[in-house]
């Protein structure tokens, strides 16, 4: 189909030029991002009018999964009980650009895997120097102008010309015999948004499920256990492969911990009674997340031929987690 004979098509009327970000990106933050998928929700749940705290229960019981941290994301059963938003994987069965359009027209979201060459939002990081793959949101698309407004990581931005291209494989971007990308279409017909009360209520009853999951021994612990027999190779193998294994280890990590912070501190200030208990778990994770931090930039000491000693904030970390999830566990049951 060719590209005049699509419709410009756009659901929130955004002007990237001026778009408020979350605070839950703001600068100040220990990890003012977490991974794409999370981010990009945060984003989308904000400029829906809804509050993506509300969901984020499921940051609490990840874990260290064998040689990773768990990448964690929003839950579909949690957007579908908190805000009505149904999400399911879509099959890309035409061109991934008619797709998108019709969606919108639908008044649906896409998600998508986009190549980050094209992605400018990146530039310094993937941006014409790296092809990694990352969830975005398309909102506005204008096939003629090649135009796309999106969302990604922690904002929302435009791209045109040959980034357009490359995002939905036209033209001399496009790869013959490549698998397509992962997608999933978002539908917002049913879409609420409950009081605060409700909204409490509802997020209360998410946690309680996901609490089942916690992990039964300290994964922080594991993870230090893992570390220790990676630390040779981590220092052999120089600053590009150490970016690879931070980002799955002590970033996921710390990003998870923070924001399981803000989200103890969101229920902090609708429980009844006293909440100091909230609190303190609240800041144990803090200072889960700042003790990440630390550690990632003594791993980078360590690519470059430096000698480093994790043990101290690794014990921090372990002993937060430990106090956190029992404090959590014990209010709120498992």
């Amino acid at each position: 189909m060719a590209l005049t004979s699509l419709a410009t098509t756009e659901l929130l009327p955004l002007d990237a030029s001026r778009y408020e970000r979350h605070p839950l990106h703001v600068s100040e933050r220990v990890w003012s991002e977490t991974n794409c998928y999370v981010d990009v929700w945060i984003e989308v749940l904000h400029a829906l009018g809804l509050d993506p705290l509300a969901a984020a229960s499921f940051a609490l019981v990840t874990d260290f999964e064998t040689d990773q941290w768990t990448f964690f994301k929003y839950e579909p059963e949690d957007l579908r009980e908190l805000y009505g938003i149904r999400v399911f994987e879509m099959n890309p069965w035409r061109p991934l650009l008619e797709h998108v359009v019709e969606h919108l027209a639908a008044g649906r979201l896409i998600t998508l895997e986009a190549d980050s060459w094209y992605l400018p939002d990146t530039a310094g990081v993937s941006y014409r120097i790296d092809r990694t793959k990352s969830t975005i949101v398309p909102n506005l698309v204008d096939p003629e102008a090649r135009r796309l407004g999106y969302f990604h990581n922690a904002s929302y931005f435009e791209l045109e010309g040959e980034d357009f291209d490359g995002v939905f494989r036209l033209g001399d971007t496009a790869q013959v015999g490549a698998l397509p990308p992962y997608v999933e279409t978002v539908r917002l017909d049913g879409m609420h948004r409950l009081d605060d009360a409700e909204l409490h209520a509802r997020s209360v009853e998410r946690l309680r499920r996901h609490l089942r999951d916690l992990p039964t021994t300290n994964p922080v612990e594991r993870l230090h256990e893992r570390l220790g027999t990676d630390l040779d190779a981590i220092r052999a193998d120089g600053v590009d492969a150490f970016h690879l294994y931070a980002f799955a280890t002590v970033r996921q990590l710390g990003a998870s911990a923070e924001l399981s912070s803000s989200y103890l501190g969101w229920l902090a200030e609708r429980e009844a009674g006293s909440v100091d208990d909230l609190r303190r778990a609240s800041d144990d994770l803090l200072g889960l997340a700042q003790a990440a931090k630390s550690v990632q930039f003594l791993l980078a000491r360590l690519a470059r031929g430096r000698s480093v000693d994790v043990d101290p904030s690794f014990a921090a970390m372990a002993a937060a987690w430990e106090s956190a999830t029992s404090t959590v566990v014990e209010r709120y049951g498992r």
